[in-house]
């Protein structure tokens, strides 16, 4: 593998532009060599280290059942069917279409099954291979050994870093961040050498971002400014006599060369835009007028540039602000022209400034909340790429007001070394409330405000564990906070008819409708409250409503179920059953309770049937052995 060194008296030369003279020729000495294996070595097993105490936590309730302990693809481990539906399925529980990812937790289902250990252990590994690839990268394109594992290490021990690593369901950050670096450094090999190999190994990894997460569509984009610099295709060089070419047509070449980039790009946002859509992910421009997501654009900008520089109050969710005060967004929009101004005034002189951040800007942009998805402000995660432009910034710039200092080597050590031993410490301070749902939400309370969303999940934790009262008192917190919020009051309702109020129940599920009448989950709660008390037709009515709103709710057409028999018609509870079943033909449940629907009519071939489907399903389901044991005594006493 080439990789760009320089001499030490070339380094010295051109430390004033961390981009100054991209030299694919140059090779390392031995020596030189020797440094990088030990720079990659001390940089995985420094990350590593950081990151041990994650292999203890189990998984977080806000996403990780979602992606992996809760879905009925994923624990399924690698299968055909399940990787079809990888690559086929637009699920709108997680927004978002990432069959590479889903392949990865297939993978981790398939080695470790649902211990967490294993899911954690992967992520560790690809965060560290994505921070090696960043070394080589950055290398590549300065020659600076030490600048360049400078800009690896904070990316791989950075404290806003930890949410994507620490969190199961943002494997697809960790992923996407892997094939984004690999992307640029097979690209760097491209230029220099202009093989079709070398664009087809670059397109394939862009391809296979995409396909961890759409973040990268921004990534072509990045490309055209690595044209500008390093690599100097946009200027005509004297000493490279083959790149004198007429500008424009140039620039021509250089977009052409990058259309199918583009078109993947274009492809993947028409796609992720579709499933956030259905979803429900992306948030009313009625309720987030343009105008309010364009300040909270511009102050997100700068307060990650903030968090980045001085990493506190971190948190898995921050809430959007119910005002934006008119001064902040000034104040921050005055720093972003500052230097955005400055960046492009030096952008000859020291390039590393416009490169950073532009980097910064470009790839923050699909996840800056000009289209909102959810309802955080802005998210740690949302950083694991674009914090890369704001480091190259500063290592160059830290490079060039210290060119000329006598003792620069050992400032350099010793600044170096502080902020690396900073960005351990709040890392593994903040890693620490990873450990279980409840210590993260609990953290998250203390350095937030009007947090609704963490109170009701708050709730479910609480809920989960049986301290009822808490679990209230932590929902009503957070219809307080958002009046409009419909989860917190279904919990409510729930909790009100296990403690035998059904009447209360019915009034805060009447309460959800009328806030939400489309909300399907309501209904279905609303008709378990009425047969609990035996007004199964009224049930039955509401299990209709939630059908004719969500027809392929796979609980709305097992109560339905459940209703029926109660009500004694069989043949309707097993029609309803056999819907679910269509939905879901794994579901333990529906085919458990089928069988009770045929051996009450009498069918006990047909009971016996669904009971042993159940059991090749989970062989240690105990309530299809004792039913099935019932069937067979049943049809012995019969004499058939």
């Amino acid at each position: 593998m080439e990789i760009a060194l320089k001499s030490g008296e070339e380094l010295q030369k051109a430390d004033a532009d961390l981009f100054g003279s991209f030299n694919s020729k140059s090779v390392g000495n031995i020596s030189s060599i020797k440094s990088i294996v030990l720079i990659c070595l001390a940089l995985a097993v420094i990350t590593f280290a950081l990151y041990l105490p994650a292999l203890n936590n189990g998984f977080i309730s806000f996403d990780d059942g979602i992606y992996v302990a809760d879905n009925q693809h994923v624990v399924g481990g690698i299968t055909a069917k399940n990787i079809y539906w990888a690559f086929t399925s637009l699920d709108s529980n997680t927004g978002n279409y990432h069959p590479v990812t889903w392949l990865s937790h297939l993978a981790d289902v398939e080695l470790f099954g649902l211990n967490p250990r294993g899911h954690h252990l992967t992520s560790i590994l690809v965060h560290i291979a994505a921070a090696v690839v960043l070394f080589f990268l950055i290398l590549r394109l300065t020659g600076k050994i030490w600048q360049s594992s400078f800009v690896a290490a904070i990316f791989a021990l950075h404290p806003l870093h930890v949410e994507s690593v620490a969190w199961v369901a943002e494997r697809k950050d960790v992923l996407s961040a892997f094939f984004w670096f690999s992307t640029l450094f097979a690209y760097s090999f491209y230029v220099t050498k202009r093989k079709p190999s070398l664009y087809l190994l670059t397109l394939s990894l862009f391809v296979l971002g995409l396909l961890s997460k759409p973040m990268l569509v921004t990534l072509p984009l990045i490309m055209l400014l690595m044209d500008f610099r390093p690599f100097r295709r946009f200027i005509n060089d004297e000493e490279k006599p083959e790149t004198l070419l007429d500008s424009k047509k140039t620039r021509l070449a250089l977009i052409t060369e990058k259309i199918p980039f583009f078109l993947f790009s274009i492809l993947s946002s028409i796609i992720t835009i579709y499933v956030q859509n259905n979803s429900g992910a992306m948030g009313a421009l009625e309720n987030l007028p343009l105008h309010i997501r364009i300040q909270n654009s511009v102050i997100s900008y700068c307060t990650y540039i903030g968090k980045t520089f001085w990493p506190s109050d971190l948190a898995i969710l921050y809430p959007f602000p119910q005002a934006i005060p008119l001064w902040h967004f000034i104040a921050s929009l005055i720093l972003l022209t500052l230097i955005s101004a400055a960046a492009i005034h030096l952008r000859r002189s020291h390039p590393y400034l416009f490169f950073g951040w532009l980097w910064f800007i470009v790839t923050l942009i699909p996840v800056i909340g000009l289209v909102q998805v959810g309802s955080q402000s802005m998210a740690d995660r949302y950083t694991y790429i674009p914090m890369t432009g704001l480091i190259v910034m500063a290592v160059g710039g830290f490079a060039h007001l210290t060119a000329h200092y006598r003792n620069r080597l050992a400032l350099s050590a010793i600044i170096t070394f502080a902020i690396l031993i900073a960005s351990i410490w709040f890392s593994r301070a903040y890693l620490s409330y990873w450990k279980d749902s409840t210590s993260l939400y609990r953290h998250t309370l203390e350095v937030t405000e009007g947090n609704y969303i963490i109170h009701y999940n708050m709730g479910i934790e609480l809920q989960a564990s049986g301290d009822f009262d808490a679990a209230m008192q932590e929902y009503s917190k957070s219809i307080l906070i958002n009046p409009q919020y419909i989860k917190p009051r279904t919990n409510r309702g729930i909790i009100l008819n296990i403690k035998g109020y059904p009447d209360a129940a019915i009034l805060e599920f009447e309460q959800v409708i009328r806030l939400n009448p489309h909300y399907s989950k309501a209904h279905i709660n609303l008709g378990v409250v009425f047969a609990d008390k035996g007004e199964l037709d009224l049930a039955i009515r509401e299990f209709r409503e939630a059908l004719r709103i969500s027809p392929l709710d796979l609980d709305a057409h097992y109560n339905m179920g459940l209703a029926f028999a109660a009500k004694g018609d069989l043949d309707a509870a097993i029609r309803a059953y056999q819907e679910a079943l269509r939905i879901n033909p794994d579901s333990e449940k529906v085919h458990n309770n089928m069988g009770v629907a045929f051996a009450m009519k009498g069918d006990l071939e047909s009971a016996i049937k669904e009971y042993q489907i159940l059991l090749d399903i989970n062989p240690e389901n105990r309530n299809a052995k004792e039913n099935i044991d019932m069937v067979l005594a049943q049809r012995k006493k019969r004499g058939l």
